[in-house]
């Protein structure tokens, strides 16, 4: 079985065996089990999960959903490109979250390049001008760095990344 197989990633529905899950951070496992299937529910934010095929145990989850960002949010330079809206329409990866047995083996970037597909997916049908991210930490911000994600102007937690990027990667 390729690892294509053996890993997928599908929108979170309840059925999933989330027993034993645990990323290390308590808000985001709290999340996940009391929250998540509630917030898909009432289409808040659509959570997906990694599952490992071969157990059916859930890998690592994440979410998407919609958000505006502020022109005053960003650079002159990006300002100076854009329309004059009052606001732009973004999707947040709101939680992104790896079982801690699963953490160190690039499972998380896999999952971000998964959320990151579905963004570019959703952005040739509807105007979407980034990807936001809200890093829980030091440690979170330099893996979205990582992948390219940059700093808002006054908020060094809160990252995004312009959908033409992302689009040079799909």
């Amino acid at each position: 079985m390729s690892s294509e197989e053996r890993y997928r990633v599908e929108l979170f529905d309840g059925h999933h065996r989330r027993e034993g899950f645990s990323c290390g951070v308590e808000e985001l496992d709290r999340y996940f089990y009391t929250q998540a299937n509630q917030e898909r529910r009432r289409s808040v934010a659509m959570p997906y999960v990694m599952v490992d095929a071969a157990s059916g145990y859930v890998i690592g989850y994440h979410t998407l959903s919609s958000i505006s960002i502020l022109p005053q949010n960003l650079s002159a330079e990006e300002i100076r490109k854009l329309p004059r809206y009052p606001a732009y329409p973004a999707i947040l990866i709101g939680r992104l979250a790896i079982h801690r047995v699963y953490q160190g083996k690039g499972f998380g970037g896999a999952l971000l390049a998964n959320a990151l597909r579905r963004c570019h997916e959703l952005s040739r049908q509807i105007g979407t001008l980034a990807v936001m991210v809200d890093a829980k930490d030091g440690s979170a911000r330099g893996f979205y760095e990582a992948f390219q994600f940059r700093r808002f102007q006054d908020e060094s937690y809160r990252l995004y990344i312009p959908m033409r990027e992302i689009a040079r990667l799909y």
